[in-house]
């Protein structure tokens, strides 16, 4: 049928057929339901890996993974099978956002310390918008995402699939600690701070003690452990400069990661911090911002990913204020933001794609159009791959914490059908992802 004569309910966003994911009843097979299908016809493909697409093609998606494709008919039961004429449009695979902060994209600092039961309410109000935006997956990196993504997964609210880490670790007067100088000191083993009671944060200042938070999180379900080593931009005590973590308090982490068959990532702009972190074995550095040349060589020489964000100067979204320590800090890392893709396409980093947006729904709401900016470094076809393809490649580290078990990323025959049908081709028009309600509906 037309993309015009789908039913109300179906025509929001082509998104579809994953348990996480399925949105309508038109389109998720029934409870108990097995075999129920759904036939792209008249699709042209772009896979996540190649720079063009296919000729028209036809897709069968049975339970959640995409079971057939071909240029030639596909015969379906007409019963157990949601037919969609995709008219020549594109049919591509959900975009994944590498860094992104579920329960604190919309909510200011003071609120997202405060009732929890409205704050788990709104952040489900945004994980659907994220996923209308076209991002089917994203990679948690701090926050108290866990029952958001069990709500998810069970099909009660919608929403991407979430790879959580749980609780930041931090040091005191790291970034992520948001205490006053009237909650000091801290008694050791004494009560948590209001942080730390809601699983937005943890502070650790001993080997043992990260040993323990790392544990507590996984526990929990993460599937990769976040740490700040070193200053950042919203905390309050935490200078740009300032390294916070000792690498023996790095190491322990990795090594309860490692236990667990995953993996580390820091939170990290300095050449210290980031030197530090991969000497202590972490896979994976956060923004990169402040870099330079050596840090860039060393991590392309042992094989480490950049997970890092294309920031720019949205003053009148950014929820700092004016004139504030943590605007003047904003803008030292947007400073660099040139010199990180510069190094990152000079020495060849394994590089994904994350927005890492907090504090504001005007800014989340931008989602897709941060990944656009990527064209400033990167040609089209290689930014599409970079946020498919390749940040599959990043969430595949967590080994059998995953918990998504199946291929992410790419449009070929046992993935996971996590997709988009995009009227247009972002290939010749990257801005088409920053246009979600137009782009990818059926009006």
């Amino acid at each position: 049928m037309p993309l015009r004569e789908w039913s109300g309910v179906v025509q929001i966003l082509a998104v579809v057929a994953s348990t996480a994911l399925s949105l309508t009843a038109g389109l998720r097979p029934a409870q108990g339901q097995q075999g129920a299908a759904v036939l792209f016809q008249d699709v042209r493909i772009l896979d996540g890996r190649s720079d063009t697409l296919s000729a028209s093609s036809n897709v069968l998606v049975r339970d959640n993974k995409i079971e057939k494709i071909s240029p030639a008919a596909i015969t379906a039961d007409a019963a157990q099978t949601v037919v969609i004429d995709g008219g020549g449009r594109v049919l591509m695979p959900g975009l994944i956002d590498m860094h992104w902060h579920a329960m604190m994209a919309r909510l200011t600092p003071a609120a997202a310390l405060g009732d929890v039961g409205y704050n788990n309410i709104v952040a489900a109000d945004e994980a659907a918008d994220t996923l209308m935006r076209g991002f089917t997956t994203i990679r948690d990196l701090g926050g108290p995402a866990f029952g958001l993504k069990r709500a998810i997964d069970d099909g009660l609210v919608a929403g991407p699939r979430i790879y959580p880490s749980g609780a930041v670790i931090t040091v005191t007067s790291g970034h992520g600690d948001f205490r006053q100088l009237s909650d000091l000191p801290r008694t050791i083993g004494g009560l948590l701070s209001r942080m730390e009671l809601i699983g937005g944060s943890m502070v650790a200042d001993s080997p043992d003690e990260v040993r323990v938070r790392v544990r507590e999180q996984l526990m929990q379900g993460a599937s990769q452990i976040k740490l700040t080593a070193g200053g950042g931009v919203a905390s309050p005590f935490s200078p740009l400069d300032v390294s916070t973590f000792t690498e023996a308090e790095l190491r322990t982490a990795v090594e309860a990661a490692e236990n667990w068959g995953t993996y580390v990532a820091t939170h990290a702009y300095t050449p210290v911090a980031i030197q530090r972190s991969i000497a202590a074995g972490v896979k994976c550095i956060e923004h990169g911002h402040l870099m330079d040349e050596a840090t860039a060589k060393l991590m392309a020489e042992k094989g480490i990913w950049l997970s890092t964000q294309p920031f720019f100067d949205d003053e009148d979204a950014s929820p700092l204020p004016p004139g504030s320590e943590e605007r003047a800090k904003q803008l030292q890392v947007i400073a660099g933001t040139d010199t990180v893709y510069a190094l990152a396409k000079k020495y060849r980093l394994k590089t994904a794609f994350g927005t890492d947006i907090l504090f504001s729904q005007k800014l989340a709401r931008r989602q897709g159009a941060q990944l656009a900016k990527l064209t400033r470094w990167y040609s089209a076809a290689e930014v599409l791959k970079m946020a498919t393809a390749v940040n599959a490649e990043l969430l595949a580290l967590s080994g059998l914490r995953n918990p998504y078990p199946g291929k992410l990323g790419v449009v070929e025959e046992g993935a996971l059908a996590d997709l988009l049908l995009v009227d247009g081709n972002p290939i010749d028009n990257i801005k088409l992802i920053e246009d979600p309600a137009r782009t990818f509906s059926s009006s």
